[in-house]
């Protein structure tokens, strides 16, 4: 099959980060992947929720929502967290506490504000993927000033869609494609290489083993590339 903007099956769409898009968070990006762009920012406070009041450790929690003009028809501002929302959140939030040791953190809270500029695909592995340099950045600036004493991230976390559509395993959906796809998987991975989920549906004919391994072999393949993309911002962010 030809893909709409010409990728090979294997390839990311192009992915582009800009640090410091919000100035006065304690850590933020803008990341881009093709027409897909998410604005990740963190704020820290000296606080816990209160199942975790008293017991020396932090929490990491995120927050999800797309503007109203980031699809093609303007999506109507949430009063209330629908499902899709309190889903994704909760995905981004299990994503990132899955590479803090909290006892590190200490007793203050990291919340994640993920909003969505434009949509295009992809939008919740977008924000896993920007969310992490973003609290990366927020957790080396607690080092910095003395508030915490060592980095309390144990490795990095990444996140990429893959489908099947005509058979054929397809990396890093775009809309278009997500729309079209017989099967599609949310893949999130450490930088040690573990798995920390796999949601994947068949929209119709149910898959084989031999269709998952596939999948998880281009989501492994493609998440390397996007861990590797973090590690120079985050190298950027040092030099700076």
């Amino acid at each position: 099959m030809i893909r709409t903007d010409g990728r090979s099956n294997n390839q990311l769409r192009p992915v582009t980060i800009t640090p410091n898009a919000q100035p006065y968070a304690e850590g933020s990006v803008i990341i881009e992947t093709g027409q897909t762009r998410v604005l990740c920012a963190v704020s820290v406070e000296e606080r816990v929720p209160q199942f975790l009041r008293g017991i020396g450790k932090g929490w990491v929690t995120a927050e999800y929502a797309m503007l109203p003009r980031s699809t093609l028809t303007r999506t109507p501002r949430e009063s209330r967290t629908r499902g899709r929302t309190h889903e994704i959140q909760r995905l981004i939030g299990r994503s990132l506490r899955a590479i803090v040791d909290m006892e590190k953190l200490g007793e203050r809270t990291l919340t994640v504000d993920c909003d969505v500029l434009q949509a295009d695909g992809g939008t919740r592995t977008a924000a896993i993927t920007g969310s992490y340099i973003a609290l990366h950045q927020a957790c080396a600036n607690l080092v910095k000033h003395g508030i915490i004493k060592e980095m309390p991230i144990r490795t990095a976390v990444a996140a990429t869609s893959v489908g099947i559509i005509q058979s054929e395993v397809i990396l890093d959906l775009c809309y278009e494609e997500d729309f079209a796809a017989e099967v599609d998987f949310n893949i999130v991975m450490t930088g040690d290489g573990d798995f920390v989920e796999v949601q994947g549906t068949a929209e119709g004919e149910p898959f084989s083993q031999q269709s998952l391994d596939e999948v998880l072999k281009a989501a492994k393949e493609g998440i390397g590339e996007l861990l590797e993309i973090q590690r120079d911002t985050i190298r950027g962010l040092s030099d700076a």
